[in-house]
């Protein structure tokens, strides 16, 4: 009997596996598995090949950014140094430019006192004049008014200049 039990499962699991081997075989056949599997394949190898050119993409530029910040510090460096003489230039400059100033100021100032003096002495000698008149005035009027002589002399000697004076005319 376990031989006739062993006989029925190895028919009936025979029998089975062709009928699964079958079904395999129709579906493998009907959805041309060995074309999806060459297209999977090509995919990955295509996948392979992208990520291969990635990666050489990625370390050319990973190298020239390793290139650039390898003269960076060198450009720092000169564009610090540069500013610098800019800065110096710039100051030298401005301490040129107010120097000059200075220079400028004071002959202004200079010429501005001048002026101002020229105009106080003339102001000074303006107002002495007027004063040496005043004082005259007095003077030859107290003269006048103390000589009566003098007063009859200088009276005389003003018609004898204007007569003089009209006969020169005709």
């Amino acid at each position: 009997m376990f031989e006739q039990i062993l006989d029925y499962i190895s028919r009936t699991n025979l029998f089975n596996f062709i009928i699964f081997a079958s079904i395999i075989a129709y579906l493998a056949i009907k959805l041309d598995v060995s074309s999806m599997l060459e297209k999977g394949k090509n995919e990955v190898k295509e996948n392979i090949e992208n990520s291969e050119n990635a990666k050489t993409e990625s370390e050319t530029k990973l190298k020239t950014v390793e290139e650039l910040v390898a003269n960076i510090e060198n450009e720092v460096s000169d564009i610090i140094k540069s500013s610098k003489d800019n800065a110096k230039l710039v100051g030298e400059k401005i301490i040129t430019d107010a120097n000059n100033s200075v220079v400028v100021l004071k002959e202004n100032a200079e010429k501005l006192i001048e002026n101002k003096t020229a105009l106080l002495k003339n102001d000074i000698m303006k107002r002495a004049s007027l004063a040496s008149i005043e004082a005259a005035k007095d003077h030859i009027v107290s003269e006048l008014n103390n000589n009566w002589d003098l007063h009859y002399k200088l009276i005389d000697e003003s018609i004898e200049a204007v007569n003089m004076y009209k006969k020169e005319e005709v």
